[in-house]
């Protein structure tokens, strides 16, 4: 991943990121509307292994669901992991931390 990928998918993260998991394995998710559709083309292409799932119609919205678990979730942690994110939004960086500790992560 270069440094421009790793930009753009750190601030998808920042802004759009949910860190979480089903109980057994973690994952990140991305939910945003059916006209960002190309970005998450872009998405799939940048993170390997990741996946898309809508279009979804639900309380009048229509979005796209991006989600990446497993090794790609491992490599995407990898990728992001030097980049301070602990000093740039402390939110965020709580809320992988949490997910990372929560399945085992470190």
């Amino acid at each position: 991943m270069d440094d421009l990928t790793r930009g753009l998918v750190l601030g998808l993260l920042i802004g759009e990121g949910h860190f979480g998991g089903d109980g057994k394995q973690a994952q990140v998710t991305l939910r945003m509307h059916v006209r960002h559709e190309a970005l998450f083309s872009w998405l799939l292409q940048a993170v390997p292994g990741s996946r898309l799932y809508g279009p979804y119609r639900h309380g009048g919205r229509a979005y796209y669901q991006w989600m990446v678990r497993g090794t790609p979730l491992r490599e995407l942690l990898r990728q992001v992991e030097y980049v301070p994110l602990q000093e740039i939004d402390p939110p965020t960086y709580a809320r992988l931390c949490k997910m990372k500790e929560e399945y085992g992560l470190r």
